[in-house]
């Protein structure tokens, strides 16, 4: 009469009963993230004005910034790092359980950005594997929720653990548009009209 059951439950939509164990992971994976905060420069306002009110990051499940690194699974990196504080970032991924995830949050976390000199590490791929990079200078909040975002696709589609296997158990290395309308800031030349 129209019903196929040489399927058996494939052809069924899934609910909480019949839905595979590993989909229902993926899900509470990406609905109860708990990010450890590591705010170094500017970024780091942009972060926190994602998890205020007007952006409300509690209807992606990450309302609670940990401030212990054994209850987090997701490190958003943003800001320059330095010299001296690379060891205490690697210290503190070390310590997170795994899954666990990386944003690299700015230009100045993902790329040294104008800092080109000895105190500040050039990317901070060296130190801890990234898996999605969020562009700006600095990356407004629409950005960083963008990145969240495609991190949750990632995490849900498994296509993050592929790349990861694929790149020797480094990062995703995903990298994401700017989404806030800022542009990357024009060279000024004295002396020019």
């Amino acid at each position: 009469m129209g019903l196929d059951f040489s399927n058996g439950l494939e052809t069924l939509d899934h609910n909480f009963v019949t839905a595979k164990v590993e989909d229902v992971v993926k899900w509470a994976r990406t609905r109860s993230m708990w990010p450890a905060t590591f705010g170094l420069a500017c970024c780091a306002i942009e972060m926190m004005g994602t998890g205020g009110a007007h952006y409300d990051m509690a209807r992606f499940g990450m309302e609670v910034f940990r401030a212990s690194p054994r209850q987090a699974d997701l490190m958003i990196v943003a800001g320059r790092v330095s010299q001296k504080m690379a060891p205490v970032l690697r210290q503190i991924y070390d310590q997170m359980m795994e899954p666990k995830w990386v944003i690299s949050m700015g230009v100045c976390a993902s790329s040294g950005g104008m800092f080109n000199n000895y105190a500040i590490v050039q990317g901070v791929d060296q130190i801890v594997p990234v898996d999605v990079y969020a562009p700006g200078c600095p990356p407004g909040p629409e950005t960083l929720i963008h990145a969240i975002g495609t991190l949750h696709d990632q995490i849900r589609s498994r296509e993050i653990f592929v790349r990861r296997e694929e790149n020797g158990g480094a990062g995703a290395g995903i990298e994401i548009t700017q989404l806030d309308g800022q542009r990357a800031p024009q060279p000024v030349i004295l002396g020019r009209p």
